[in-house]
């Protein structure tokens, strides 16, 4: 990030699990756990929103003169991996290391900060398996018999002895995240990869925490828990839980996430340790393609590899994205990508120009709006007007380069758009 002078203003968030704006208390340092890919397919849309998103998170805290300590998973383990693996006749392992790749390069095009750690599901399968024999020696995990063929063994998370376990006004309970009724979660549950009906279950929304062997997949060494691999809950909790402090500033991820998701591996944070996962947390709206869902089943999905490959520019894509507030529902239209690369074209013009004493004005603008719950729609606005009155009269103007290359470095450093 340029270095800019001044800094951002004290940051309001909104926090999912309160359901309000909070103001996020200023640290030395602060600490973030986006939830990654299962890298199976290239980078959407929806994705690159979410963590365009939370990079602006992450740019305005470095702003304000406050470290980051940033953490992503990659669930390289998974059913759909190993279904889309079997289907394409590629090795899973194959296709998960393409696929990380072609992420990690959609997202450095886009601009977006690299965490400081990447670490994926197999890598943490070490520190898994003693967080599951703990949580089944603390009564709080139990082993389910195989029925229909299945083997005896699998793991899973009981949510109502965990919820039960500590009378603590930080303990968890079910639904202290999502803030959803039974029938909502049941429902969702079953949608997000969940397993209601599974027989044996003390109740139907435990989630899987171990998944014992089968024919066919692949399996690691488990200890006492036999051969197997984990759920998908327990991974984000148990690399959170290693690389960032106890709890982390935010746990950030896209709304489809709040449930199971994130209700699920609060439980097992307070579960294995007894303090809380994350103070707060924050979910990216979802994107859609021209008013419709995207998504695989409808072959609808904006790639952002396959505009990149097109020609189109990164900083276009970013500034698209950015015209859209990050917890709102959006769709991706031809019309909206256009007048975010007229937009780029604006602001370089005017860039060129740049009236002098007019920078600093501008920066303290953008860093109003993004402090404001990351409102980069406004910071967009803001550098709107502030083009529109440099373009209006140009041969009245008087062009100043010390003005310029600050409008670069504030477009760059608090929106992530490199003029």
């Amino acid at each position: 990030m340029p270095e800019l002078p001044g800094s951002m203003p004290p940051l309001r968030l909104f926090d999912t699990a309160l359901g309000s704006l909070v103001e996020v208390e200023p640290r030395a340092e602060q600490s973030m756990y986006v939830c990654g890919i299962t890298p199976y397919d290239a980078t959407h849309m929806g994705h690159a929103a979410s963590y365009v998103a939370f990079d602006l998170l992450n740019r305005a805290w470095r702003d304000s003169g406050q470290r980051v300590a940033y953490v992503q998973n990659v669930t390289d383990v998974d059913d759909p991996l190993l279904e889309r693996a079997t289907a394409t006749g590629v090795d899973w392992r194959e296709l998960a290391a393409s696929q990380i790749e072609l992420f990690q390069t959609d997202m450095d095009a886009l601009n977006v900060l690299a965490p400081n750690y990447y670490i994926g599901a197999v890598e943490a399968i070490p520190m898994i398996v003693p967080a599951i024999e703990k949580l089944i020696a603390d009564e709080l995990a139990y082993r389910v018999h195989g029925t229909g063929g299945e083997p005896d063994g699998d793991v899973y998370y009981d949510v109502e002895a965990a919820g039960k376990a500590s009378d603590s006004p930080d303990a968890w309970t079910l639904g202290d995240i999502s803030g959803l009724g039974e029938v909502e979660m049941l429902e969702l549950f079953a949608e997000r990869g969940g397993d209601p009906g599974r027989s044996g279950k003390r109740n139907p929304l435990d989630p899987l925490l171990w998944r014992v062997a089968r024919d066919g997949e692949p399996s690691w060494p488990g200890a006492s828990l036999g051969d197997g691999r984990p759920g998908w809950h327990i991974e984000c909790t148990v690399i959170a839980q290693k690389y960032l402090p106890e709890p982390f500033t935010v746990q950030g991820g896209g709304s489809d996430l709040v449930f199971p998701h994130h209700e699920m591996g609060a439980g097992h944070a307070y579960s294995l340790s007894g303090i809380p996962l994350a103070r707060h947390y924050a979910h990216a709206g979802m994107v859609g393609l021209d008013g419709e869902k995207m998504s695989k089943s409808k072959g609808n999905l904006v790639l952002v590899s396959k505009l990149r490959a097109a020609g189109e520019e990164p900083a276009a894509i970013r500034l698209a994205i950015l015209a859209n507030h990050y917890r709102s529902d959006w769709s991706w239209t031809d019309e909206g990508f256009a007048q975010a690369k007229e937009r780029l074209n604006t602001w370089r013009a005017a860039r060129d120009i740049a009236p002098e004493g007019t920078a600093a004005e501008l920066l303290t603008r953008m860093r109003a709006e993004l402090a404001n719950d990351l409102n980069a729609p406004g910071a967009v606005a803001a550098v709107d007007a502030w083009a529109a009155a440099a373009l209006s009269n140009p041969s009245t103007a008087n062009p100043s380069a010390l003005d310029s290359a600050l409008v670069s470095d504030a477009i760059n450093g608090l929106l992530g758009v490199e003029l």
